[in-house]
């Protein structure tokens, strides 16, 4: 369960956040868009040991360490997503984005039902790409959870022994591994989709 809701936190955190973002970078002009893009990009390829320190600090300040808070707020603004993401909605016609808005649709009908819409091969690959990713953390439970009750699954999965307990280790591992599986084989025509587009030239 503690997987469950971390991962499904975290997942839908960047659905909230990541999916805005993204259209906004990929189908508005203003100043310093590029600039921020190219700070995504820094950001997406700095390790978890690099901002290990620094997000320690502020979640000690904001008093979350040792809750899920402390593994799902850090993650729900990753960049990664967002790279995904945007390569979809930058593959949709700009042309037809223009041809709603003369037709009088809001830019919030048009983000709904044209980006989401033809995006979602991008939004569905940047969640299945994300539950393989947040389903089998490691470090981050480890370095801000401390109560043993809170960490999830994969953390206790490197532990277990085949002394006596053969069933138990195979029950955990089919716990742990089947949910991944699935995903992966659901979601691998979109998965696909997004990599492609995620090779859209800035």
């Amino acid at each position: 369960w503690n997987s469950m809701k971390i991962t499904g936190g975290i997942l839908a955190g960047q659905l909230v956040f990541g999916i805005p973002a993204a259209w906004g970078l990929a189908h508005y002009d203003f100043p310093g868009r590029k600039v921020i893009y190219l700070s995504y990009m820094v950001l997406m390829m700095m390790p978890f040991q690099v901002t290990m320190l620094s997000s320690y600090l502020t979640l000690d300040r904001l008093s979350l360490l040792d809750t899920h808070w402390a593994v799902i707020l850090p993650a729900v603004f990753s960049t990664f997503p967002i790279f995904i993401i945007y390569g979809g909605f930058r593959a949709i016609p700009k042309s037809l984005i223009e041809a709603a808005r003369i037709d009088g649709a809001g830019e919030v009908y048009i983000f709904f039902m044209v980006g989401i819409g033809l995006g979602k091969g991008g939004i569905l690959s940047a969640l299945v790409l994300g539950f393989l990713e947040y389903w089998s953390l490691i470090e981050q439970p480890l370095t801000f959870i401390k109560d043993k009750s809170k960490l999830p699954l994969s953390v206790f999965l490197p532990d277990l022994t085949m002394t006596g307990k053969a069933g138990f280790l195979f029950a955990v591992s089919v716990v742990t591994f089947l949910p991944a599986i699935i995903v992966f084989m659901g979601g691998r025509d979109y998965l696909e989709q997004g990599i492609m587009a995620g090779a859209v030239k800035e």
